[in-house]
């Protein structure tokens, strides 16, 4: 079963609840399974670490938690929030991804 995802890893996303609401910024991984995505710093907590190989001293680190989709919303290039059609491309005859306020097509 494959699941229809409206925003990709790499897009700019604005946030639309939460305590990070107004945010912007980039999506580092969607997480298809819980239907949520990674954003570059926001919805920062602050994780416990015991020391490692990694972290020899161990502390406290700051970390990017999941976003449920539903509160995020593209940014298209004019810098506005945006909802999402599919349209299909007459030269490629591919199905691509279209910002519903300007038209234009998102990459």
């Amino acid at each position: 079963m494959s699941i229809k995802v409206h925003i990709k890893k790499g897009d700019n996303v604005k946030i639309l609840a939460g305590d990070s609401k107004g945010k912007t910024g980039k999506v580092l991984e969607v997480v298809l399974e819980k239907y949520k995505a990674i954003v570059e710093n926001v919805n920062m907590a602050t994780k416990h670490s015991k020391p490692n190989a990694k972290n020899p001293k161990g502390g406290l680190l700051k970390q990017e938690m999941p976003i449920h989709l539903s509160n995020l919303m593209l940014v298209d290039a004019s810098g506005k929030a945006t909802r999402i059609g599919l349209k299909k491309d007459e030269k490629t005859n591919k199905t691509v991804r279209v910002s519903k306020k300007s038209g234009e097509v998102i990459k």
